[in-house]
């Protein structure tokens, strides 16, 4: 019996990771784990799948999914793997559940929440979501994760991507410490420093997993296909914080690209 040994991740594509800020992976689980969570979904969407009438727009927001296919979705060894790599082993923690789905069903109208903006990842006992906070150490968040469970076309609402914005969002942070900046003060200048970078579409199959820099500058849009997307937008947590003055020099991907962002001038 053969084994493969390629790595969930080439040399490139932690390269890819470092310099634009996301990777694709592509069949990260399986389709009928897809279609087992699917179906848990549209239950809990109070929606008919074969009845267009009973479908509402243009979203739908659950939370919280720790069903056997969802647990199986977050912690296939292809993706195990990938954290590692880019993360570090032993420095995030596995997870028991998907976070928020928001599900977009084709609609006329607008979200209404297709801003651009990053996930702030600590401060949220606040009530003002505005006021959550993110730091450059990415206090709380050791990646942004895009889980596809369903088939994301380019009509069918993908989130898009602002590419290499990371870089612009630690350049930010990097000035204000431990105690970092708000989503209203990141949000100042309508994330205006990024806003001439290149958009890429978080579209693929379902099974695709999209592992995004915490600091990505990301935006949902309108549906404007024919079938509803699912997916789910989970935080992988830390298990050790982010840190940028390790003695050995032994930084993960993540890490590596904050330091890059702040050690070299802006273009």
């Amino acid at each position: 019996m053969q084994f493969n040994s390629e790595p969930a991740l080439s040399a490139d594509d932690i390269a890819s990771f470092i310099r634009d800020g996301f990777v694709r992976i592509d069949e990260a689980f399986s389709t009928h784990t897809a279609e087992q969570a699917r179906a848990i979904l549209w239950k809990a969407t109070g929606c008919d799948p074969n009845d267009r009438s009973t479908w509402v727009g243009p979203i739908v927001r659950l939370d919280q999914f720790s069903q056997p296919p969802f647990r199986q979705a977050a912690n296939t060894p292809k993706l195990h793997e990938a954290f590692d790599q880019l993360v570090g082993p032993n420095r995030w923690c596995p997870r028991e559940s998907l976070g928020t789905f928001p599900i977009r069903f084709p609609s006329e109208e607008m979200p209404g929440d297709d801003g651009w903006h990053i996930d702030p990842s600590f401060g949220y006992d606040h009530p003002d979501f505005m006021e959550w906070r993110a730091n450059i150490s990415s206090k709380g968040r050791a990646l942004l994760m895009l889980f596809l469970f369903s088939d994301v076309g380019v009509d069918d609402a993908p989130t898009r991507i602002r590419i290499g914005s990371h870089i612009d969002i630690a350049r930010q942070l990097s000035s204000a410490g431990e105690a970092g900046l708000t989503l209203r003060e990141l949000a100042a200048d309508g994330f205006a420093s990024s806003a001439q970078r290149r958009e890429e579409l978080a579209a693929g199959n379902a099974g695709t997993v999209y592992l995004c820099h915490p600091f990505i500058v990301h935006a949902a849009q309108r549906h404007r296909g024919t079938a509803p997307r699912f997916m789910a937008q989970p935080p992988l947590m830390p298990c050790e914080p982010i840190n940028l003055s390790r003695t050995n020099g032994h930084y993960s991907p993540v890490e590596q690209a904050i330091l890059n962002a702040i050690s070299r001038p802006k273009a």
